[in-house]
């Protein structure tokens, strides 16, 4: 109860009863691996990187089978550098048949090979995590990502087209949008969406980039 008292108030942004929270569920009980594994990623939200790792290894070594766990700290692991440790976290999660939330590890994985630099192995996780998600349209945007940069520009603009056309925009999205159609060569269509995400997110770290002309 004291954990997911804890998760709660991490999600509304009360970090010290949080944290208060999980601490009397590790009292509580000291080999409780879901309190430690929340615990992490309070400090990851801190910046507290070192005592993240700890609380990590302290959630797998109670909780060696958990794959939640083990997702999260493949996905923190790829957040501060260590990509090959996050990759190996993944896996770890996804040999775990009873896993129910795999296209999580998949996309997770996925973009910690993109953040490698390896296109092949994003494209291969990204793949199954479109496949198990039924679709999901963070892995078809990262999907889309993919495809921009291995310069597939029709088949980037293709998924990011037919994105745009079902779900409501983020910047993420928009951004992506007007770089595929100014590498295509289409103007019209840059500055349609160029003008979308002047207005929806004219504070975004996208549009920053996009009224500096960083493109990449």
């Amino acid at each position: 109860l004291h954990t997911e008292l804890g998760a709660l108030y991490f999600q509304d942004g009360n970090i010290p009863v949080a944290m208060e929270e999980l601490t009397v569920a590790i009292y509580i009980d000291p080999s409780y691996a879901p309190a430690y594994g929340m615990r992490a990623l309070v400090h990851h939200y801190l910046k507290e990187y070192n005592h993240a790792e700890d609380n990590f290894r302290d959630a797998l070594r109670y909780g060696p089978d958990d794959p939640d766990i083990a997702n999260n700290y493949g996905w923190f692991l790829c957040q501060i550098g260590k990509y090959k440790e996050g990759m190996l976290q993944f896996e770890r999660a996804l040999r775990n048949r009873l896993y129910q939330t795999p296209d999580r590890a998949y996309l997770n994985a996925g973009q910690c090979a993109l953040a490698m630099g390896d296109l092949k192995l994003a494209e291969e996780n990204t793949e199954k995590a479109v496949r198990f998600s039924g679709g999901l349209a963070t892995a078809r945007l990262q999907m889309a990502q993919i495809y921009y940069r291995s310069n597939r520009l029709e088949e980037a603009r293709r998924e990011a087209n037919n994105l745009l056309a079902k779900v409501d925009p983020n910047a993420e999205l928009l951004w992506l949008a007007i770089r595929i159609e100014r590498k295509v060569g289409d103007r019209e269509a840059e500055q349609r969406h160029a003008i979308q995400l002047r207005r929806k997110f004219p504070t975004s770290p996208e549009y920053q980039a996009l009224l500096k002309g960083n493109y990449e």
